[in-house]
């Protein structure tokens, strides 16, 4: 490593791969290996290696920008901070503090996003915050919820899916969305252990796959609960862990029971000798995992489909076993500390729910604001963004890109268009920041210093690598500078290690503890695995100011007793033996695996939850007879406000595009590269055609990364699950038109 280089992660998905930057003639900097990060162990993918080309002037905002005339032009920082501050200030006055809205990202850090809930809730008083990351992992973190006690990611360390028996790997395209975690897969099956891939494709991923199931979208449902009811007939539950660790499932046994193997075959399309063959593969070792991603989560089920994943895994005693599982695989870079530090519109710092009584005494007390004081919980994502211009007049918006990445986005557009005032904060001129009032440019990852969690739950710090051009600031910065004017000038600091010394406090004893976590550990430690509580009979602020490490500790009478995971630590399920032998005073090492124990329930019990399938919210029919389905391909990252300004990005994946069979292609009369149109009920979508046996014949498939003509997400449902609140992305039902000539002349 050269001396100089910074020592940091990627900016973009929730591996939050390890790099090296180091200084360039030029002013820049280039990404070297980090072979000693052991998520990625030095590979980087093409987003992450060509990071530094949206550092440049020539593709990042300089200035702030104002609209004038119907146009945005370069202005002042005072100039933009006081239309922001006046805008919000007399919204308030006039509607209330709730037409006021907040939408924030889960490319926030830490920091960032604990600044911006707090800056929600006292310095505007409203109500109205969510981020886009209820967009990616909040099924999963419902169902988790309902089962464990707990939401985190993954319970377990990357490093442990290797030494797995069985992994099956449900609606997740791991070779083009995190591309350095596939040698996980490819070291799971060296060791002898077997893959399963459920996916509506044949990715790149499930071609890595001892087996591939292939279920229609939108039934990922009903395949869990076929193979669940093939575990029960095939006597291959664990009986005696269902009695000594679980609760609830005879009735999870008995809706399973429902759906037999020939009806799922039905519903899904997999066959049951390949179902049999799933619940072979997956029952016969003696360790085994479930990995959910998008496709069973971005469902108007998505709660109920992944609660059915985790009870196949309670039945046959795979969860809080070592090596064995269920586990989320986030996909943004901080989905995971996104949703734990306040900008969900349901939840306080720490991961503490907002309608909790405790939980806003002590945020409040940290806050220094009456618990009273507090708005109560809020508009959901989706809810919020179609609330726009009616009930809420006015958004605040970082770190996020809804024009195309909000399911029905031709609406959503119109929402943003109809509101009063809108502010942006990014650090590019993305398609929802054309459409501001005020944008202003903002630091971004290799310009600042901050903390995320990635999708392990391990705490890391990004530092910062080089000095922002002249003129930009942190949204730190911005969120200070507009307290101040809305009459809050304290509370909103602006370095970011003050800030997670303030989350610290503000999570201590909640379910995401992070009170025990400091900057200096991160650095030394490559990142510390929440929860990780303080020490025991220590106040998380009584910090010596000369070694922050070092707390002061209240005099227990005993020099050297053993810690036992009590208070956060014990109803996190955190394994004894894991803190055993610390000792007062003495740094809590962090829980990498979860729920060894104990589940975080009161009981310490894991809760089998009842489900049965339901169809999607919108079948195909007559008139929209076949079913799309999104997701991402490898060079581009969600909704491409950073990667499309990439040209070695832009050379791999110039644009979209609709893949679909040859039999589907030849009823249309399509050939490789001719213009097709996607309809739904929500809007028209063209693409170039491109035609594989790789995907089911009854299905399209778009990536969702571009603007315009060809944005799919024109295009998706916004049904949303009952209880996460997510909109169906992976399900809708359209119908295929030839482009005319015309119109494909003019394309």
């Amino acid at each position: 490593m050269n001396s100089t280089s910074t020592p940091t992660h990627c900016p973009y998905c929730a591996l939050q791969c390890g790099m090296n930057l180091s200084p360039t003639p030029d002013g820049g900097v280039e990404v070297l290996e980090r072979a000693d990060f052991p998520v990625n162990r030095g590979a980087l993918c093409g987003k992450g290696r060509t990071a530094p080309a949206v550092l440049s002037s020539r593709v990042r905002l300089t200035s702030p920008l104002v609209r004038e005339g119907g146009a945005l032009v370069p202005a002042t920082w005072e100039e933009a901070l006081d239309r922001i501050a006046g805008a919000l200030g007399r919204i308030r006055a006039e509607h209330g503090a709730d037409a006021l809205g907040v939408f924030g990202g889960g490319a926030l850090t830490n920091e960032k996003a604990y600044t911006l809930g707090k800056f929600a809730r006292v310095a505007l008083g409203t109500s109205q915050i969510d981020y886009n990351g209820r967009f990616c992992m909040s099924s999963a973190a419902a169902a988790g919820t309902k089962a464990f006690g707990l939401d985190r990611g993954l319970p377990f360390p990357l490093e442990d899916i290797p030494r797995s028996g069985c992994v099956i790997l449900v609606g997740s395209n791991l070779a083009e969305t995190m591309p350095p975690s596939l040698r996980f897969l490819t070291e799971l099956k060296e060791n002898g252990g077997t893959l399963i891939v459920v996916d509506p494709r044949r990715t790149k991923t499930a071609e890595q796959a001892d087996l591939h199931l292939a279920p229609r979208p939108g039934t990922d449902l009903a395949l869990a609960l076929g193979l669940l009811h093939l575990v029960v007939a095939e006597g291959r539950t664990d009986e005696a862990y269902i009695a000594e660790r679980t609760t609830g499932w005879e009735d999870a046994r008995a809706a399973a029971m429902a759906h037999w193997p020939e009806y799922v075959e039905r519903i899904t399309g997999v066959s049951v000798p390949q179902l049999r063959e799933a619940v072979r593969m997956f029952c016969e070792p003696e360790t085994a995992m479930v990995l959910t991603a998008r496709g069973p989560e971005q469902q108007s089920k998505g709660t109920d489909t992944v609660g059915a994943w985790i009870n196949l895994c309670l039945a046959t005693g795979r969860a809080g076993r070592p090596y064995s599982g269920y586990g989320c695989l986030t996909g943004q870079g901080n989905g995971q500390g996104g949703r734990e530090h306040g900008q969900k519109a349901d939840q306080l710092p720490g991961y503490r729910k907002l309608d909790d009584p405790a939980a806003r005494r002590h945020v409040a007390e940290v806050w220094g604001v009456d618990p009273d004081s507090l708005p109560g919980p809020g508009r959901s994502a989706y809810e919020l963004l179609d609330a726009l211009g009616t009930d809420i007049r006015a958004l605040l918006l970082m770190g996020s890109n809804p024009v195309v990445s909000a399911p029905r986005a031709a609406h959503i557009e119109e929402r943003i268009t109809s509101l009063d005032f809108l502010a942006v904060c990014d650090v590019v001129l993305s398609e929802t920041a054309e459409l501001a009032d005020v944008v202003l440019p903002v630091t971004q990852w290799a310009e600042e210093t901050g903390t995320t969690t990635n999708l392990e739950g391990r705490v890391l710090l990004r530092r910062q690598a080089i000095t922002p051009p002249e003129g930009i600031r942190s949204d730190l910065e911005v969120m200070h500078e507009l307290a101040a004017r809305l009459g809050v000038e304290k509370g909103f600091p602006t370095d970011p290690e003050e800030v997670f010394e303030e989350l610290r406090r503000a999570s201590a004893g909640g379910p995401a503890d992070y009170s025990g976590i400091t900057y200096r550990r991160l650095a030394e430690e490559n990142g510390v695995f929440w929860p990780c509580p303080a020490p025991p009979s220590v106040d998380p602020q009584s910090v010596d100011p000369q070694s922050p490490d070092r707390v002061i500790v209240a005099d227990s009478g005993d020099a050297s007793p053993a810690v036992t995971p009590d208070g956060p630590a014990r109803e996190a399920g955190v394994r004894e033996a894991e803190v055993r032998g610390a000792h007062p005073g003495s740094p809590h090492p962090g829980t990498p695996r979860l729920f060894l124990d104990r589940f975080a329930t009161p009981d310490g019990r894991a809760r089998f939850v009842p489900v049965a399938h339901r169809a999607a919210a919108e079948e195909p029919d007559d008139e929209y007879p076949v079913l799309l389905t999104t997701g991402r391909v490898v060079a581009q990252y969600q909704s491409g406000a950073q990667t499309r300004r990439v040209d070695e990005l832009n050379a791999a994946a110039p644009g979209p595009f609709v893949e679909l069979h040859p039999r589907l292609a030849a009823r249309l009369g399509a050939a490789e590269g001719d213009p097709v149109a996607v309809v739904s009920r929500r809007g028209r979508a063209v693409a170039p055609a491109r035609i594989t046996r790789a995907i089911r014949p009854d299905t399209v498939f778009m990536p969702f990364h571009w603007p315009g003509e060809g944005r799919a997400n024109t295009l998706t449902n916004p049904a949303l699950d009952p209880t996460s609140r997510m909109p169906e992305f992976k399900a809708c039902a359209v119908r295929l038109e030839a482009v005319p000539p015309a119109e494909a002349a003019r394309n």
